[in-house]
Parts: structure tokens; C-alpha cells; sequence
């Protein structure tokens, strides 16, 4: 069974047209030029994330799955049984997997995704495959409030939120407390997290997953820009930009940006954005955590932590934490 629980109107838990342009607008108006990383994931954006995925140089993704594959049972220990799953920004919806095929007797999934197409193209995969479990898709910007669907929530079952990837690293660390904070309301009393979380390591290793040497990043970069023009009527020239990544350590982030090449003058819904040679949009930030700094972060935040596995070249972690 699946059910699509499509959020889009008067809550305003799914981003519209009008919030992608605003916070465009909002963006590209600033000092410091920016855009939010959320608007990579339309429908091609999410297939080249997982192409990216791919790439030899990007470890995150391969490093969490073979962990996910290696620690399951002990994952499915700590979660228990007759769950609600939600996951948060569920992509492709392949991590998921490993858990569900490790759980006893999960009562229902959730996927929750901003890319309506891809959410329920996955979505329906797993319904196909796991025909047992009730599968929902709900559309929605999960950095804001958002409604699962009715029936799940049921306090004599556990929700338990499952955040994979390093998406966490999106955030600022403010943002991210904040967010895992409305995780905690929204999962309750007795629920969990199982959070992925990329591991502080030497900057050569962290920018080359960000500069793949096919370009894939940079094609992933430069969709944002697409993005915009084929939403909100913009006019980028993707050849006049340039991809730039590279590892902050003051701020313990990968920062990514695209470059304008030259003096130049871009118009969004007849709005008019001037650049000069070299200025920057800054489209992403990637948080890189020690343990211990992130389980202080899920501390303040209103969680307990209680588990945690990493990978025997310490690149990536996943932890359990309980409310």
C-alpha cells in the first residue's frame, strides 16, 4: 500500500513557487550572495546527487552503506519493533533498506522528500518491495513543520526519524540544533533518530569528494542555476559560472560556490542581479562533527545519545539517539 501525502497548501510545509522566488530573491540580494541548497533536489538535481554518489571520490555514501549493511541487526536491536519510520529527505530511498530488511515488523515508512517526482517514484519501489509495511510519501521542506499523515504518530507505537547521508552538514550548527529540536516534537515521547554524520578527517580527502574529476559535482552546481531558469523565468548563462568547493577548517565545513567568470547581469522574474568578476553565490555548506561534537549538539537539542558506529577508517558515523 502506499498513500501520497501531499502537503502543499495553506501550511505551507511544501515549498511553492512563491517561497523558491522569495528566498531566491532574498539570497541573491544579500552582501554575500547565497542560495539554498534544498533547491538542488528538483528531479534532475536528485538523479545527479546519486550519480555523485557514484563517483570514487565521494566516500560519504559508500563508506554509510557498507556500515549500514555491516551493523543492521544491531540498528534494528536499538529501533525495536512495530515502528513508524520517518525518514527526512529520503532521495532514492536506498539506506533505507538495510533497516527495513532488519527490523521486526515495522509498522510504516515514511518518506519524505522536497522532489515530488522522484519522492514517488521511490516511494512506490519500496512499497512494491515490502509489501507488508504501509508506505507513505510525503512531499515537503522538512526544514520546516510538516504533517504526517493521519493514523501514524499513535503514542502506543514509536516513531523513530531516520536522517541519512550527511544532509545534517547542511545546516549551520544553530540550524541544526533547531532542527533536531522540531524532530523531537514531531517524532514524541519514547521516539528515536538515526542520524548520518560525516567525520572530521584531512582536508585532501574532504575536497576531493567535492571536485570529482568527471564533473559531476559541478554539473550538480550548476543545476541550481538551471533550476532557477526553468521555474521562476531566469536567465543564468551555466557557462558563465564556475564550480568552486573546498574545506573550510576554520569553520569545519566543505563550502560550496559558483563563480562568476565575468562582469555580468542576471534577471529572475524580471528581477535584475548584478555580478562582478569572480563574486560568488554561495549554493552549500557541509558541517564535518567529531563524535563527541555532535552527540554535545543532540544533547542541547533534547535528545539522549545512546549509539554509534563508524567505519574502521573512522570516515563516517551513524548514531542512534532517543528522546
Amino acid at each position: 500500500m502506499i498513500s501520497l501525502s501531499n502537503f502543499d497548501s495553506a501550511d505551507g510545509s511544501f515549498a511553492t513557487d512563491n517561497d523558491f522566488l522569495a528566498e531566491v530573491i532574498l539570497g541573491l540580494s544579500g552582501a554575500v550572495k547565497s542560495l539554498p541548497c534544498k533547491y538542488f533536489y528538483d528531479e534532475v538535481g536528485s538523479k545527479l546527487f546519486d550519480s555523485i554518489c557514484e563517483s570514487p571520490e565521494y566516500y560519504p555514501t559508500r563508506t554509510e552503506l557498507k556500515l549500514m549493511k555491516d551493523v543492521a541487526p544491531e540498528i534494528a536491536n536499538a529501533i525495536g519493533s512495530n515502528v513508524d519510520l520517518i525518514e527526512y529527505g529520503s532521495g532514492a530511498s536506498k539506506k533505507i533498506r538495510y533497516v527495513l530488511d532488519a527490523l521486526e515488523m515495522p509498522a510504516s515508512y515514511v518518506a519524505v522528500d522536497i522532489s515530488r517526482n522522484f519522492l514517488m517514484k521511490a516511494s512506490r519501489s519500496v512499497a512494491q518491495d515490502y509489501p507488508g509495511i504501509a508506505v507513505h510519501a510525503v512531499c515537503a521542506d522538512f526544514t520546516k513543520p510538516f504533517d504526517l499523515p493521519k493514523g501514524l504518530g499513535i503514542r502506543s507505537r514509536r516513531s523513530v526519524g531516520y536522517f541519512p547521508g550527511s544532509t545534517i552538514g547542511n545546516f549551520t550548527r544553530p540550524e541544526a540544533k533547531e532542527f533536531l529540536k522540531a524532530c523531537v516534537e514531531t517524532l514524541g515521547p519514547g521516539g528515536g533518530m538515526l542520524v548520518g554524520v560525516d567525520l572530521k578527517k584531512d582536508p585532501m580527502t574532504l575536497e576531493a569528494a567535492y571536485n570529482d574529476a568527471a564533473g559531476v559535482t559541478k554539473a550538480f552546481n550548476l543545476n541550481i542555476l538551471s533550476h532557477i531558469n526553468r521555474e521562476l523565468s531566469g536567465n543564468f548563462d551555466l557557462q558563465s559560472f564556475g564550480h568552486v568547493a573546498f574545506y573550510n577548517k576554520e569553520l569545519g565545513r566543505i563550502e560550496m560556490h559558483l563563480e562568476s567568470f565575468k562582469k555580468q547581469s542576471v534577471t529572475v522574474s524580471g528581477i535584475e542581479f548584478c555580478f562582478g568578476p569572480g563574486e560568488r553565490i554561495h549554493t552549500e555548506s557541509s558541517y564535518k562533527y567529531d563524535i563527541d561534537e555532535f552527540q554535545t549538539l543532540a544533547l542541547s537539542a533534547g535528545f539522549v545519545p545512546s549509539k554509534v558506529w563508524t567505519d574502521s577508517n573512522k570516515l563516517f558515523s551513524v548514531h542512534f539517539l532517543q528522546i
